[in-house]
């Protein structure tokens, strides 16, 4: 052995990986918190409720309950598309009920040809993948995957016969029209009602920040020393950037509150964008984005914003039913506004679609954070299945689905989802034991209580997950009585059993399957803002650049601003990769957000006139 002294600055050994902080101190009580309810929960239950029952009493009428499973596959794309503008819904519904009948005509095909359950479980992890990975690069929304991967999976498991399959997917089609018209049956009565809510979140956003900006940017005109053109990021503590003052124990929400406003401001102009032609109302629409946008890129009374009230009140007006608040005229509106119109040409043309579909690609192809996930879904959802079969489970598609369920995007987000999951089911089941005598009266009464509960489902799980799975629990079940009467104690031991089963081996998966490219999506976000902060702080400066040109770019440095913060997030609760660039990541958001301050301040204040009537 060598006598050579070892230094103890820096060990030879790789230190062991360890759970983020977020992980490692995480309570039960944090996770199973209630939230306030989405301020649009009926939406999508009155709409699942009004496309499932159609389909049911006429299937009712029929004596012909039995097909309601494929029915009720369609009935469900209304949970969709909710927040979409009607003109993307209709284009989005659209997908998702072909995509419906896709995955649920592989699973019909599959189940004909073999009778085999190691083949079914590997053919339903298989579809759970992909179809996780689609609903994420697609960026659909609420409520994701599950709904594709419970349809599918039930199916893979129910007996079938291949002269059936045409005139079962015709049941899914033809409720998935119905379904189609149902969610965009509210465009009859208010055409930009979607719209009206982003900007109203927007400007309720706006006021948060405009009413707490934080100690040190409460005078937006002190944007600190330049470096050339570049606005000083801040003073630095040691490499570290300073997160700024502190308020006793407690960390300047200003932060924190700027990043919620910039992240309603940006969903906001996403909305508009994506919408129909312009109108009276829409223009109005867009005008208060500007105003919201200008409160929190330069909070604080100087800078001339709007006062938090009267954002509110804006907000209010906005949600309302009656006209759209006219704001009062701000400095480069007029200009901003041409840039949209000419901002929404661009998407809609020929070569704005192909870039669409090269950023989808760009999302499914090799190096894609998306990937990792899609293989957790497939060990998960196996593993899962294969366990519920090894203990004589007949049919474990719950397993299948309740490990799909905790596939989320980093290991902290599926740790409260598998509390979430197995808290809710377990409670669900017991509702479903006292509910069954009352579902088996008759078969009307088995209509109402799965009606009942798919309502139920939906406007409790914007309170949390858990709440909702106790009302999905039980409806899931009541679904298999359509087709005949089960022994009430098999339902539920079955359940009980998938329940925890499908819960660890989808965190395990979690916990083996890291998703290491999620520090390298941070990497490509960070240099997407610094170049998105150099051409805003480079068209600021050009006295020749078009107004239009300006807040395109400011624009462009918000959502990466936005896109920077979520992707920041969602490295920090993954576990086993390389260490996050914490100080530049900082320093970033600091830069850009006195960017966005600098490129208002030099539109100049916005006026203080009063409201002009309504569009």
């Amino acid at each position: 052995m060598s006598d050579t002294p070892v230094r103890p600055g820096r060990p030879s050994v790789r230190k062991l990986p360890q759970l983020p902080p977020a992980v490692r101190g995480l309570s039960p009580a944090s996770a199973l918190r209630l939230s306030p309810p989405s301020d649009t929960w009926f939406k999508p239950a009155l709409s699942v409720v009004v496309a499932s029952a159609a389909p049911h009493l006429t299937l009712l009428a029929l004596g012909r309950l039995d097909l309601a499973v494929y029915s009720m596959a369609g009935s469900l794309c209304a949970l969709y598309g909710h927040g979409l503008p009607y003109a993307r819904r209709a284009r989005a519904l659209a997908g998702v009920v072909l995509g419906m009948a896709a995955g649920l005509a592989v699973s019909l095909v599959t189940a004909s040809l073999t009778g085999s359950t190691a083949v079914l479980i590997a053919v339903g992890a298989l579809l759970a993948a992909v179809q996780k990975v689609l609903c994420d690069a697609t960026r659909i929304g609420p409520p994701g995957h599950v709904i594709f991967t419970f349809v599918s999976s039930a199916a893979l498991f129910a007996p079938q016969r291949l002269d059936q399959i045409p005139g079962h997917l015709a049941l899914t089609l033809g409720a998935g029209a119905f379904a189609w018209l149902v969610a965009l049956a509210p465009a009859l009565v208010r055409r930009e009602g979607p719209e009206r809510r982003a900007v109203a979140r927007a400007l309720e956003a706006a006021a948060v920040c405009a009413a707490d900006p934080g100690p040190h940017n409460g005078n937006a005109v002190d944007l600190g020393p330049r470096i050339g053109n570049a606005v000083d990021p801040g003073p630095r503590i040691g490499n570290a950037v300073d997160p700024g003052p502190r308020i006793g124990n407690a960390v300047d929400p200003g932060p924190r509150n700027r990043r919620a406003a910039a992240a309603a401001v940006h969903a906001a102009w996403r909305c508009l964008l994506a919408s129909g032609r312009p109108t009276p109302v829409r223009r109005s629409l867009e005008r208060l984005v500007v105003q919201a946008e200008a409160a929190f890129v330069a909070p604080g009374p100087s800078a001339g914003a709007a006062d938090p009230e009267r954002l509110r009140a804006w907000a209010a007006r906005t949600r309302g039913r009656g006209p759209v608040p006219t704001p009062p005229p701000a400095p480069g509106t007029a200009d901003e506004l041409h840039g949209i119109d000419a901002e929404r040409a661009v998407l809609r043309a020929r070569e704005g679609r192909r870039a669409a579909r090269r950023a989808l690609l760009r999302r499914l192809g090799p190096g894609s954070p998306l990937l990792p996930v899609a293989v957790r879904t497939l060990f998960g959802c196996a593993l899962a299945g294969y366990l519920c079969a090894a203990l004589g489970v007949g049919r474990p598609y719950w397993a299948i689905v309740t490990a799909a369920s905790l596939c989320q995007a980093n290991l902290t987000l599926s740790w409260n989802r598998a509390l979430q999951r197995t808290l809710g089911n377990l409670l669900g089941v017991l509702v479903f034991a006292a509910v069954l005598p009352v579902s088996r009266i008759g078969p009307l009464a088995l209509v109402c209580c799965c009606l009942f509960f798919g309502f139920a489902a939906e406007a409790l799980i914007t309170r949390n997950y858990w709440l909702g799975s106790v009302a999905v629990t039980p409806m899931a079940l009541l679904v298999l009585e359509f087709g005949g009467a089960h022994p009430a104690g098999e339902l539920i031991g079955d359940r009980v059993l998938d329940t925890v089963l499908g819960a660890a081996a989808g965190f395990l998966a979690a916990t083996l399957v890291t998703n290491r490219r999620a520090a390298g999506r941070v990497e490509r976000a960070l240099d997407a803002t610094d170049r998105a902060r150099a051409a805003a702080e480079r068209t600021g400066a050009d006295p020749a650049a078009a107004p239009a040109e300006r807040d395109r770019a400011r624009r462009t440095l918000t959502a990466s601003l936005v896109e920077l913060r979520e992707a920041g997030d969602t490295a920090a609760g993954e576990w086993w990769q390389r260490a996050l660039p914490e100080q530049r990541l900082l320093a970033a958001e600091r830069a850009g957000h006195r960017t966005l301050a600098a490129t208002a301040q030099r539109r100049g204040p916005t006026a203080h006139a009063p409201s002009i009537g309504a569009e």
